[in-house]
């Protein structure tokens, strides 16, 4: 392994760690509640964020695939210290929708370029078989830093206001714009690369249309990740039926320290066992756990649906490493956001359905909805999985 590649590595998980270290994750629906008078225009701003990161999704995948993974990183890390600088300065709703638009963009140039700038630095010396494995540790630095900041938050707001909250994220995202802007452009082995956005856009559709497995594959990840959000969204309206409300940061710790682990060990469960075998074990541990905790709701529920946490990992990491695998070198990150601006639209259908049975029958018979809902996602995984 060269030096450059090792600085890389180096960079990119200080820049993981830096870019989800939030210590406003806890309260942002109650500070934007605070600032607004309104719950909801709190919750609005949730979708104003969801609408912007759809909206910039794919030209921002093609910007990546044009003008370099680097640039889209460190552009990606400029919008979200601008996003949050927003959120801690704010006095008004327009402020914080600009916030909001701010770290949707943030969002949608992250995602897929910083897989594809991984497994671009890999394949530069001929070792992208090991993806899983780097990625596994990589992305358990940002589980890691959500863990660390949800304990910082509960120190923090017993002695600071809702709004230093993104005061003392804001140091911290910065430093991450420093890694990003001392990250190395990788060598990109690619195919010949569209002269024009329109042309490459097709060129990556295309991709789709010819690979099966691939498109069912996308598929499964837009249906599971949609549906996944969703009930992470809901699960402290469940936890607070059964614990009170200091330790539902005990459980948001302990989620986030539960999924960092996952993504420590699923490069060698990946290596061990293939990309598919572990998620599809992955995908059907978590349903059947989470189904379980729902189904027969005890205290203990809440504990097992954090701890249930640790198969996110190696589900993300197994299927993130096919996907790199079947994309084509020119419309890597491309490929990506179109999968990704499906996810968000069917989250948006997927979050509302949740929401509205909620309303009528309660979080829990709602989240045992969602569990069920996952199992075509699993029975893709297995048809996948048949046909390897």
């Amino acid at each position: 392994m060269s030096a450059d590649l090792r600085r890389n590595i180096r960079l990119l998980s200080a820049f993981s760690f830096c870019n989800d270290f939030r210590v406003y994750a806890p309260i942002m629906v109650v500070y934007f509640a605070q600032v607004t008078s309104s719950l909801a225009l709190a919750t609005l701003l949730f979708s104003i964020a969801k609408i912007a990161w759809s909206v910039f999704e794919v030209p921002t995948g093609v910007f990546s695939d044009l003008l370099g993974r680097k640039l889209t990183i460190v552009l990606g890390q400029a919008a979200s210290v601008a996003s949050i600088a927003l959120y801690a300065f704010g006095h008004d709703f327009a402020w914080l929708a600009a916030g909001a638009v701010m770290e949707g963009f943030a969002f949608s140039l992250f995602s897929g370029n910083n897989d594809a700038f991984l497994f671009d630095i890999l394949k530069s010396e001929g070792i992208e078989a090991h993806f899983s494995e780097w990625l596994g540790g990589i992305s358990a630095m940002f589980q890691l830093a959500l863990a660390v900041s949800a304990g910082v938050a509960m120190v923090a707001l017993g002695w600071l206001s809702l709004r230093w909250m993104f005061v003392l994220t804001l140091p911290v995202a910065a430093m991450g714009l420093v890694f990003a802007l001392l990250l190395t452009e990788p060598k990109r082995h690619t195919d010949a690369i569209a002269a024009n956005v329109f042309a490459h856009l097709r060129e990556a559709i295309a991709g789709f249309r010819r690979d099966v497995k691939l498109r069912e594959l996308s598929l499964a990840s837009m249906l599971g990740f949609a549906l996944g959000e969703a009930k992470h969204m809901f699960h402290p309206v469940f936890f607070a039926l059964f614990w009170p409300p200091w330790a539902l940061g005990v459980a948001g710790v302990a989620v986030h320290g539960m999924a960092s682990l996952g993504f420590r060990i699923s490069g060698p469960l990946v290596k061990r066992f293939g990309e598919l075998r572990v998620l599809l074990g992955s995908n059907f541990g978590s349903t059947l756990i989470g189904a379980s905790a729902v189904l027969v709701p005890t205290v203990a529920s809440p504990g097992i649906i954090s701890l249930s946490s640790i198969l996110f990992g190696p589900a993300m990491v197994a299927q993130s490493s096919l996907m790199q695998r079947a994309f084509t070198g020119a419309q890597r990150a491309t490929m990506a956001s179109l999968i990704s601006l499906g996810g968000n639209i069917l989250f948006a259908a997927a979050v509302f359905a949740i929401g509205a049975v909620a309303d009528r029958v309660g979080a829990r018979f709602a989240l045992l909805g969602a569990e069920i809902l996952t199992i075509p996602v699993t029975l893709l995984y297995w048809r996948l999985y048949r046909s390897a």
